[in-house]
């Protein structure tokens, strides 16, 4: 994701907001309600998949922002293992590890970002529920070589003993199935170059400082000790062009360099055949927002002997690029696949080898791609191949991960014969995008929204990822901001990000079709926010970095909102389309328009301002049907509301904490619409539903479906009840009240 969405005091206030008192969640009442994805399909960067090598058809896999995955059918459906996470901090998943004499038992070391909380996650029922043991090393996993790995692994021998490698503190092992975790001081100190944030790429949104990438892999040589006894020989890989692959003969105790290993790239992955050698894939960089080199070498662990089995060599010229991941035929220890990564035109690559490594054949420059579970993706070419497997107990079968999902093959064999590879987007239940944006029209489609990296979409059916895919028209990389006029729901208009001169885009017919604004106010930089009057005849665009400008001629000729400061979001009223209104956080003013976005002023309205602590959430919301009836979502300052346009604002005390309020239809009997607010009320988190304009409230969702972060709330005017949220990475949620 793009930087700057979410700044780090904006994710720290509103973390605190829903955990001003977590221990108290559980005795809060909860309204029952059935929560489902509103289906697109992936969406995200997946960073690893694990098969488990004792049980036929589990697999599992992780992702960078959203969670991790089970899947009971080799990754035909998949099913969210931590939706019952409360914050950001534990739904980057750093590593997935499998119990190998254990069926049920599965681990995840999970933290998104070094500055963040990290903790090693237990499950002894394949991850439907979990024990949590915080940990004194950092993790990143939504930082650079997030799809490296697997860091964490069990001992296939004594499964009490596990072993971790992070990024900046060394090797850790744990004896007692991950309670406790003690440092190994004898693992070498590696000074390892410190590799540099990304910039306008992808899931860089809380602009995290530069961070090591430390140790990438640990393996253990199961074929090593006999059963029942630690296992004594394993193998641990470190993110440095320099000496990087250690081996330990006694369990941990002590480790030496392996001898006459290739220097100048980083590892990033090592699969072991069953004939005991060992390939392992290379980057110049560790990724994934880059790669300019890389090869693949096999060690034979027997004799000592490294071999170059590289594919296909990186050229200097336009398209450098690296090696992504390698995998081994359980079942033939001559088989292997790679993929190449950072290759993008036409797209990366994957190579299969029957002959371990002495020659290769290309897999996708021929394949069949079947992309009826998520149009989408076809306009989209496999990248970020950052994980590749192939299923244990059936050969034909391999999938590897993109920075939008998951693709798998069933007849691997056959393109040895020259046939082409067919590929499925495996992606049935995994949902990982990033909303910013969600509207819900009081007429057409239920559901339109804005997304982070993969636009936007239009969802007549919420149960179906759209059959046009994205919005028809412009295309944008991210969708930041998306409106429609309060008393003509048919126009549209959405700002976003990417390439092209303009920035913003307009449609007339719901959705269905977009056109590009005619001109992009001046000194912008695409993006911000957007509004657009309740009759649709004014626009008003707040690019970033930039201050809002007005155009009454769908965006020919734009003028400066005057009164207004730089990067200040502005709404319309729903009834009256001369008036707007703006909230200014550095000052604690509210500021309105009578004339048509042409000048703002302040209202008399007492306001608190950020000093120092950013306010979180979409802020300010204007009722739909009632002139000059708003809402203020303040963060942990709390809710407020105004019925005279901003005049004068009322706080709601049982509020103590608002990230986001929408509105839906009024309940039965009831003139004013529904409210629902992700938020804290009376010291327990949560999302709640009121009926009767915030007197009471009714917490919603509960303990098991809290999903990492909750913003971007909105009801359905159609359906009493109905409500959308947008998450950290698990997609958009939908929830309907059980009857």
């Amino acid at each position: 994701m793009r930087d700057g969405f979410v700044s780090k005091l904006r994710r720290q206030s509103l973390f605190c907001l829903f955990a001003l008192a977590v221990s108290h969640a559980p005795n809060a009442r909860a309204e029952r309600y059935e929560w489902r994805n509103v289906v697109i399909g992936g969406g995200g960067f997946v960073t690893g998949v694990v098969f488990h090598p004792a049980e036929k058809n589990l697999v599992y896999a992780r992702t960078d922002v959203g969670g991790a995955y089970r899947s009971l059918d080799s990754g035909k459906h998949w099913t969210p293992m931590t939706d019952w996470i409360q914050g950001i901090d534990f739904t980057g998943i750093e590593s997935l590890a499998v119990d190998p004499s254990d069926t049920n038992r599965v681990y995840l070391a999970a933290g998104i970002y070094s500055s963040t909380r990290a903790a090693i996650l237990s499950s002894d029922d394949q991850g439907r529920t979990w024990r949590q043991t915080e940990v004194p090393f950092k993790m990143g996993g939504n930082e650079t070589g997030r799809f490296n790995g697997e860091r964490l692994a069990v001992d296939p021998h004594n499964d009490k003993i596990l072993f971790f490698g992070s990024r900046r503190d060394g090797l850790w092992k744990s004896t007692d199935f991950g309670a406790t975790w003690s440092q190994s001081e004898q693992f070498p100190k590696i000074q390892t170059a410190e590799v540099p944030p990304a910039t306008g790429t992808r899931r860089t949104r809380f602009n995290f400082t530069p961070q090591e990438v430390g140790i990438v892999f640990v393996k253990f040589d199961a074929a090593s000790g006999p059963a029942g006894k630690p296992t004594p020989v394993l193998y641990a890989g470190v993110s440095t062009p320099g000496t990087n692959f250690f081996r330990t003969d006694d369990g941990g105790e002590h480790w030496a360099p392996v001898a006459n290993q290739p220097l100048g790239l980083r590892p990033n992955h090592a699969a072991f055949s069953s004939d005991g050698n060992i390939y392992l894939s290379y980057g110049k960089e560790a990724g994934p927002n880059a790669m300019t080199d890389g090869a693949v070498w096999k060690f034979n662990p027997h004799t000592g002997a490294w071999t170059d089995i590289t594919p296909l060599r990186s050229p200097d010229g336009d398209q450098p690029f690296g090696y992504g991941a390698v995998a081994v035929d359980a079942e033939n220890p001559s088989a292997l696949v790679v993929t190449t990564f950072g290759h993008w035109q036409p797209h990366d690559e994957v190579f299969r080898s029957t002959n371990g490594g002495a020659s290769w054949i290309p897999l996708l420059q021929n394949a069949r791609w079947n992309h009826s579970s998520a149009p989408y993706t076809e306009g989209r070419v496999p990248h970020w191949m950052g994980c590749i497997q192939i299923d244990p107990f059936d050969p034909n079968h391999v999938l590897f991960t993109t920075g939008y999902g998951i693709w798998s093959c069933y007849n691997l064999t056959d393109t040895d014969s020259g046939k082409p590879s067919q590929w499925n987007f495996s992606d049935t239940g995994l949902e990982e995008t990033v909303p910013l944006a969600l509207i819900s029209p009081p007429q057409g489609a239920h559901l339109l929204s804005g997304l982070g990296d993969i636009d936007a979409f239009r969802h007549d059916d919420l149960d179906e990822s759209p059959a046009q895919g994205n919005f028809p028209g412009p295309r944008f990389s991210n969708t930041e901001d998306l409106t429609y006029a309060a008393r003509k729901s048919s126009l549209m208009v959405r700002t976003g990000t990417g390439k092209g001169e303009i920035h913003a885009a307009i449609s007339t017919n719901g959705g269905d079709n977009w056109s590009l604004l005619a001109s992009e106010p001046a000194g912008g930089d695409g993006g911000g926010t957007i509004a657009i009057s309740a009759d649709g005849g004014t626009i008003v665009w707040t690019p970033r970095r930039s201050v809002p400008s007005f155009s009454t001629d769908i965006g020919g000729t734009w003028k400066p909102c005057a009164g207004l400061s730089q990067g200040i979001r502005v709404i319309a009223d729903a009834v009256n389309a001369s008036r707007f209104y703006a909230f200014d956080a550095r000052t604690g003013k509210l500021l309105a328009s009578t004339n048509g976005a042409e000048s703002f002023s302040a209202t008399a309205a007492a306001l608190p301002a950020e000093d120092g602590l950013r306010l979180w959430g979409v802020g300010l919301s204007a009722v739909p049907g009632a002139e000059g009836d708003l809402w203020l979502a303040l963060g942990l300052r709390g809710l407020y509301h105004s019925t005279d346009g901003g005049k004068s604002f009322a706080k709601l005390e049982n509020v103590r904490g608002a990230a986001s309020i929408g509105f839906g239809k009024p309940a039965p009997g009831k003139n004013s619409p529904a409210l629902y607010l992700a938020g804290n009320i009376e010291g327990v988190g949560g999302l709640f539903r009121s009926t009767d304009t915030g007197n009471t409230w009714t917490r919603i969702n509960d303990d098991q479906h809290q999903y990492g972060m909750i913003s971007h709330v909105t009801g359905d005017p159609r359906i009493f009840g109905r409500v959308y949220f947008a998450t950290s990475g698990r997609g958009i949620i939908y929830g309907d009240e059980v009857k």
